[in-house]
């Protein structure tokens, strides 16, 4: 099975969303097949065959998640951040303040999911392939 150390690796390349494809492809070739990230921390849970899971440690301080989401603001800071204008860390402050708790990410549907802390999906998008 897969480990922290290897997705970390292959998360170290990554410089802004427009290398996410890349990254999502590495991961899922190792195995993953599923991973949670909360904006809080960015600790995040894997998901592997067989019921295999493992759990990174936290990136940052934690940050405050809004208890209101904004929708269209996040949508915004999303797309500039897939376009590479925004940094990893950037990014999880922008989700922070427009209410966005977490996001699930399921590598055999190809989709992000992101929830607000009252667990309704806010924004469902397909990862493109790289």
């Amino acid at each position: 099975m897969f480990t922290i150390e290897q997705i970390e690796s292959a998360h170290s390349k990554v410089k802004s969303g427009a290398d996410f494809p890349n990254y999502i492809k590495e991961i899922k070739e190792i195995g993953v097949l599923a991973f949670k990230t909360w904006v809080s921390d960015s600790h995040t849970e894997y998901f592997g065959k067989g019921g295999f899971q493992t759990k990174s440690k936290p990136k940052y301080d934690s940050l405050n998640i809004a208890d209101i989401s904004d929708k269209n603001k996040f949508e915004n800071y999303l797309k500039a951040h897939q376009k590479g204008e925004t940094d990893y860390f950037t990014f999880c402050k922008h989700c922070a303040e427009t209410g966005i708790e977490k996001w699930n990410v399921d590598l055999e549907k190809m989709t992000c999911t992101y929830y607000d802390k009252q667990g309704i999906e806010i924004l469902i998008e397909h990862v493109p392939k790289a």
